[in-house]
């Protein structure tokens, strides 16, 4: 029992993965035998088969790997922390062995009746032509080798398991012939539709096919993807597999994006009452405005037709099922601009500043279930409760957020709007759509047809849930928080001249949203978007390069699209009100943990319809991010004590915060997004080296440089402060004192908390304060209200320095973020929506109570 101890929480996970497989290989035997018996059948009525019995050697002569004894058996003792990583790794490998071996039994099992369908081809009663056959079973003994050969090379590994042992090189050749399952994926389509026709046509075949197999290779991919994760979870830096399994997982990864963005081998085909062939391509939940309204549906897009669907409210016990909103013959759709007399509907866009309170909501009870999981071991009813509240909220800012109009007409009646969140989800529609188109499939249904069709959809649809973290495994990853930095260097692959950007996306609560954007190179096939500045970022050629930081919650993928700017205002679309840009090209990477945990820059390629975009990454964890750590030089203002830099240049208001408010206060209070969104971080650093230097030139670099890098040389400022402005002995008086409710107590306490400021800080604060106020009277230009600002500012003004999270107030750093933020945001709306409050008469004023501060 003691050993058994050992393996609970993530180990527990490996153990039983393992019994499940053995539940699954003598599954796959029984069918094994079960088709042999059947071909041995047809073999009396079809002489030309008798071969098949030379070919199913492969299921007695298989190696008879059994783990589970293994694993429970007592390790030798070695040093507590590599004897564990060993252990899992172990364990993971072990436990992906035993999948392979049923993987080449799936495999072989395709395999099985290929020889003998070859054999009777060039006979008078053939089952197959041979084309049919080479069609139907195109690489799949490529693939049957290949991983019979790594399957042979890892076993021993195993079997001889010490620290010692590498495995790198195995994974990393096996990830170097996807090539073979790239042309296996080209030519799965034709395969399929040509097994299932053969099999209709045929009972013979139908009999001894394994169509329902031909997914198995693609699923494996992505299996050994996931497998290749927990390799390097457990596996040392400094371990000769590390680089090797982050070299596998990188072709992995790209390759994964790649056959994405092709095809999905999950869609399933159906007939329907005519006979006629049905496949869906593509279904996903997305936001229809009806009625003024916005509705959540599930639309399937099948070869013939598109169908908006929503979930029936069903009693407790029964199955679910789809109720059809509409649906639109693909022959009957266009995606035309409105005309002028075309009326479009008013979109609800709710205020910024909700979108993001809900989400710090989500926040805090993502880490309440953290705690309670912790205490209870996940067995608490509150877990639930708490888990059904933030699928809620989830849920509402699903359908609340996206605000990019995606339109369809029906050319002989009514249109229809949806909402997206994400110019790639838009495009990847508007492309699937009008590639079915294409082939001109005719489409008309009577009302049983069309009841028949929604009813199958609850079956056929491959997206089960809607995307929000809540309805997520626990063991599934949770994705990445802190920042982001992203260069795009250059491009090429466009066939003609062209003015050229892209744009970079992220998911963030379950949806994708657009972070940055190149600026537009003109009338060029190869663009290159690094800047030459005086600045210390370099690409590895030695150009200069615009480096972008994005804020990631909870994020796993980041999507890159290629435009063509469209200058001509003919193009207006009435939908948005933006000119269309052309999407030239577009392409994703996932964001892996451990590729991207090293403070080094990791270059990378996309590939999109011909063309390559080269690009560099590296991320920051919010819990690095959000601790303050104070300056170790002596001179410069990033870093410093406020009260020293004021003493220095003998003023009230650092010289830094005097110049960057002014200068957006010129010229940049009308801008939209001002302070929300983020400059070019190679335009801030360049800020940032020339006020710690005091450059004389600062004035002019000011007036020429980009405001939004200004704004964020600001923030920067205050977030690079050693402690923050409100101070770090303040802090726990200002959480109690917001939460205050009586307003009279509230008034006095906020106010008395001001007065303990000292005075560097409590003027500058106050500077700040009139200048967000003025900012925030320009709302209805540049967007930004009270309650942006607030949540822009406040955790960059509130947020306790390292000293105090270590002493024990706040126990991580990244609790900062899901338990404190929204009160930080508070205590800053507090003083923004309050009457002007002045320096001379908050020191004059004198309270009826004194509180220990």
């Amino acid at each position: 029992m003691r050993r058994l101890n050992l393996f609970k929480t993530q180990k527990h996970f490996y153990v039983y993965h393992l019994f499940k497989v053995c539940e699954q290989k003598m599954v796959v035997r029984l069918r094994h035998a079960l088709l042999k018996e059947e071909l041995l059948s047809i073999t009396h009525t079809h002489p030309h088969l008798h071969t098949l019995s030379q070919h199913t050697h492969f299921l007695s002569g298989t190696h008879s790997f059994y783990l589970l004894p293994d694993c429970f058996s007592r390790p030798k003792p070695t040093p507590g922390d590599i004897e564990k990583g060993l252990e899992m790794k172990k364990l993971v490998l072990s436990g992906f062995l035993a999948s392979e071996e049923i993987y080449i039994n799936q495999l072989e099992a395709l395999l099985l009746p290929m020889r003998p369908l070859k054999a009777t081809a060039s006979t008078s009663q053939p089952v197959l032509t041979i084309q049919q056959v080479n069609t139907i079973f195109y690489k799949i003994q490529d693939i049957f080798e290949i991983h019979k050969e790594f399957y042979d090379s890892l076993f021993p590994h195993i079997q001889q398991w010490d620290e010692k042992v590498t495995v790198g090189h195995l994974f990393q050749k096996l990830a170097s012939q996807l090539g073979v399952y790239k042309a296996f994926v080209d030519n799965y389509k034709t395969a399929v539709e040509t097994a299932e026709k053969c099999s209709l046509a045929n009972s013979q075949f139908q009999k001894i096919s394994e169509v329902a197999l031909l997914y198995k290779p693609i699923d494996r991919v992505t299996r050994s993807t996931l497998v290749l994760h927990d390799l390097l979870k457990h596996t040392p830096k400094d371990h000769p597999d590390f680089p090797l399994l982050q070299d596998a997982l990188r072709i992995s990864q790209n390759f994964l994006s790649s056959i994405n963005e092709e095809i999905d081998p999950r869609r399933t085909a159906v007939t329907t009452p005519k006979g006629e062939a049905r496949q869906l391509v593509k279904d996903g939940f997305l936001v229809e405005v009806s009625e003024s309204s916005r509705k959540l549906r599930h639309v399937f897009l099948f070869t013939d037709l598109l169908l908006c669907a929503k979930m029936k409210k069903t009693s407790v016990g029964r199955q679910q099922q789809y109720e059809c909103k509409w649906y639109l013959p693909l022959a009957d759709l266009t995606f035309q601009t409105l005309d002028e007399s075309d009326v479009c509907p008013h979109i609800q866009v709710l205020p910024e500043h909700e979108i993001e309170e809900m989400k710090i909501k989500i926040s805090v009870i993502k880490n309440e279930i953290q705690k309670e999981k912790k205490a209870l071991k996940g067995q608490s009813r509150n877990v639930e409760r708490l888990r059904k509240k933030m699928n809620e909220q989830e849920s509402w800012l699903l359908l609340h957020s996206p605000t990019i109009p995606f339109r369809i007409h029906n050319k002989n009646s009514k249109s229809y709007l949806f909402l997206l969140s994400s110019d790639y989800e838009r495009s990847e529609w508007r492309e699937s759509i009008q590639k079915l188109q294409k082939k001109g499939t005719p489409c008309h249904l009577t009302s049983v047809e069309l009841q028949v069709l929604t009813s199958s959809c609850f079956k056929l649809r491959t997206v089960h849930n809607i995307p929000v973290t809540s309805n997520k495994d626990d063991d599934e990853t949770p994705g990445l928080y802190g920042f982001l930095h992203v260069i795009v260097h250059s491009a090429k692959g466009f066939k003609e001249s062209a003015n050229l950007y892209c744009t970079l996306e992220v998911d963030s609560y379950g949806y994708f949203v657009s972070k940055a954007k190149t600026r537009v190179f003109r009338d060029t096939t190869e663009p290159q978007w690094n800047e030459v500045r005086d600045q210390h970022q370099t690409d590895h050629y030695g150009n200069e390069c615009p480096e972008f930081e994005i804020e990631l919650e909870g994020s796993q993928c980041l999507r890159i699209l290629c435009y063509e700017k469209c200058y001509d205002k003919m193009k207006l679309n009435k939908d948005d009100n933006e000119i269309v840009d052309i999407i030239m090209g577009k392409g994703q990477v996932q964001l892996d943990p451990q590729t991207l945990e090293s403070k080094n820059w990791h270059m990378d390629v996309i590939e999109m319809n011909g063309i390559k975009v080269e690009f560099s990454m590296k991320f920051t964890s919010r819990d690095l991010s959000l601790k303050r750590t104070p300056s170790k030089k002596q001179s410069g203002v990033f870093g410093v004590k406020i009260s020293v830099v004021t003493k220095r240049e003998r003023s009230k208001v650092p010289y830094i915060v005097r110049q960057c408010i002014e200068e957006v206060e010129k010229r940049g209070i009308d801008e939209v997004g001002i302070y929300r969104i983020s400059g070019v971080a190679t335009d801030i650093q360049a800020l940032k080296a020339a006020f710690d230097t005091n450059t004389k030139d600062i004035l002019v670099m000011l007036s020429d440089m980009d405001i939004n890098a200004i704004a964020g040389t600001l923030k920067l400022y205050f977030r690079e402060l050693p402690e923050p402005l409100l101070t770090d002995r303040l802090y726990p008086a200002f959480m109690e004192g917001i939460a205050l409710s009586d307003p009279a107590a509230k008034e006095n306490c906020m106010m008395h908390l001001l007065r303990s400021l000292p005075d560097p800080n409590l003027i500058t604060f106050l500077t700040l304060l009139e200048h967000l106020k003025r900012v925030a009277d320009k709302e209805p230009i540049n967007k930004m209200s009270l309650h942006n600002l607030g949540t822009v500012f406040g955790p960059t003004l509130l947020r306790p320095s390292e000293s105090e999270v270590t002493k024990g107030h706040i126990t991580l750093a990244s609790d900062i973020w899901s338990h404190d933020v929204m009160a930080q945001v508070q205590v800053l709306l507090y003083y923004l929506q309050h009457p002007p409050i002045s320096f001379a008469e908050l020191k004059r004023n004198t309270l009826y109570f004194s509180t220990d501060v």
